[in-house]
C-alpha cells in the first residue's frame, strides 16, 4: 500500500557511513569522527579525504591528494573566458551553476562514470570553484583578478582570490572550519539532487549542476543571507530583543534558527559562534556578534522549550562577513 510522506520525512532512501546525525541529541559525525573533533584538529582537504575514502588518510596520502587539488586550482582557459562574459548583475549562485556545467564541455570524457575518473573530475571541479566565484566577483566589481597560489591551503588561497593578500592565521583556519562544516550533513535537498541524477548514469558536471540549482534555495543554502540581512536591520545591539519580540508577535520565522533533524543545539552552531566571536573581535565587527547573541538569549527564552536552536547558518553569516565574504557570496561558499 502506498503512502504519502510530506517532504519525504521519515521516509530513508538511501544508507550513508559517511555522516551520522542524532537530532536529539545534537550529534553529527563524519565516518565515525565527531564533528567537534574534526574542527578542531583537521583540515578541509584531510577531512574531503576521509569522506571520498572512509578513512583518514596516511601522511603521504594527504600530501599526494593536496597536491593533486592543488594542481585543479587555476580555471580552466575556457571556463575564464566565459566569466569575463557573465552579465555583471547576475547572482553568483546562477554564474557558478553554468560555469560547473560548462566545465563539463570542455572535459575530453565528460561522461565517465568509473570511479577513478569520477573523483579525477571531482577534484577538477572542487579545486576550481573558488577562481570560478572569484573572478566572477572581480570581473562584476572591475577590481584586479587574483591568480589562485598553489602554496597555499583550500582555505587560504580561496581568501588570498578574494582580498588580493595573504589571509591572517585567524581568518584561514575560520574558512577551513567553515568548509569541515558544511562538507557533509546525510540527504540534505542539494545531496538528494545530485544523488537523483548522478542515479540515471549521468554525469558528475550535471549532477553537481543540480546540486547548485537546489542550494541556491533560500529554504538550503540561501538561509545565511537572510540572517545577515536580519543582523543589517537592527540598528544597535539595544535594538535585537525588540526586534526579536516584535518578529515572533507577528510570528515571523526567525532567520537562522530551527532545523528540521536537530531539536538541539546544532553542534556546528556551536563551533561557528566561537569562530565569529573571535573574528569579530578581530576585525571590529563585536557589535554584530553581540546582536547574534542578544537574539540567542530571546529565542532560548521564547523557543528553546519547542525544541528551537541556532542552526549551522545562524553564526555562519557572522563568520563570512567578518573575514571580507560579500553578502551574495555566502550561498556559494556553502
Amino acid at each position: 500500500m502506498a503512502t504519502y510522506s510530506k517532504g519525504l520525512e521519515g521516509v530513508i532512501a538511501a544508507e550513508t557511513k559517511m555522516s551520522y546525525i542524532d537530532g536529539e541529541k545534537g550529534i553529527l559525525e563524519y565516518v565515525g569522527i565527531p564533528i567537534g573533533e574534526l574542527a578542531s584538529k583537521s583540515t578541509f582537504e584531510e577531512t574531503v579525504f576521509l569522506l571520498w575514502n572512509g578513512r583518514l588518510p596516511k601522511k603521504g596520502e594527504l600530501a599526494e591528494f593536496t597536491t593533486k587539488l592543488r594542481e585543479n586550482y587555476e580555471l580552466d582557459k575556457n571556463v575564464a573566458k566565459l566569466v569575463l562574459e557573465m552579465p555583471k548583475t547576475a547572482e553568483p549562485m546562477h554564474v557558478l551553476r553554468t560555469l560547473v556545467s560548462a566545465l563539463g564541455c570542455y572535459d575530453a570524457k565528460p561522461n565517465a562514470i568509473d570511479i577513478p575518473s569520477v573523483r579525477e573530475k571531482a577534484l577538477r571541479i572542487l579545486g576550481q570553484v573558488p577562481a570560478m566565484l572569484m573572478t566572477f566577483h572581480h570581473h562584476r566589481t572591475g577590481t584586479p583578478i587574483v591568480a589562485p597560489d598553489k602554496g597555499m591551503t583550500f582555505a587560504e588561497s580561496t581568501l588570498y582570490m578574494l582580498n588580493g593578500k595573504r589571509p591572517t592565521a585567524t581568518m584561514a583556519k575560520a574558512l577551513d572550519v567553515c568548509l569541515i562544516l558544511h562538507t557533509d550533513h546525510g540527504l540534505n535537498n542539494s545531496t538528494f539532487s545530485a544523488r537523483s541524477v548522478i542515479s540515471t548514469e549521468s554525469d558528475i558536471y550535471s549532477a553537481m549542476s543540480a546540486a547548485i540549482g537546489s542550494l541556491r534555495g533560500p529554504l538550503h543554502g540561501g538561509a545565511n543571507e537572510g540572517v545577515m540581512k536580519m543582523l543589517n536591520q537592527i540598528p544597535t545591539v539595544d535594538d535585537a530583543e525588540k526586534f526579536i519580540q516584535e518578529k515572533l508577535a507577528k510570528k515571523d520565522k526567525i532567520p537562522g534558527f530551527g532545523h528540521r533533524v536537530y531539536k538541539s543545539y546544532d553542534p556546528r552552531a556551536k563551533h561557528l559562534k566561537v569562530l565569529a566571536k573571535q573574528l569579530a573581535a578581530d576585525t571590529g565587527n563585536t557589535a554584530l556578534f553581540e546582536k547574534s547573541t542578544r537574539i540567542e538569549d530571546v529565542m532560548n527564552r521564547e523557543k528553546a522549550a519547542k525544541g528551537i536552536y541556532p542552526n549551522v547558518d545562524f553564526y555562519s553569516a557572522t563568520t563570512y562577513h567578518c573575514i571580507g565574504l560579500p553578502l551574495d557570496l555566502f550561498t556559494p561558499m556553502f
